[in-house]
């Protein structure tokens, strides 16, 4: 079993590599399906503030750059 650190990690990694699949299909004018993506993110934002208050520090970078990436989703999406 995983430690609580190492599965943020790869959630970290796996939605990461989700925001970039993403975004380069939408730069590709293909469709794409993001449903479930705001559960996911919920649960690693839930699973991030679990972890002990240095562990939880360790990460918050690369929680900066998911957001940077979910925003650089967003800006491809057309408007609602």
């Amino acid at each position: 079993m995983l430690a609580p650190a190492a599965v943020v990690d790869r959630m970290i990694d796996a939605v990461g590599v989700t925001l970039r699949i993403a975004r380069g299909l939408r730069r590709d004018g293909r469709p794409i399906d993001i449903a479930g993506l705001d559960r996911v993110i919920g649960i690693l934002c839930a699973r991030s503030l679990d972890l002990p208050t240095e562990q939880g520090r360790q990460v918050r970078p690369r929680l900066a750059v998911l957001l940077t990436e979910l925003d650089a989703l967003g800006v491809a999406l057309p408007p609602a």
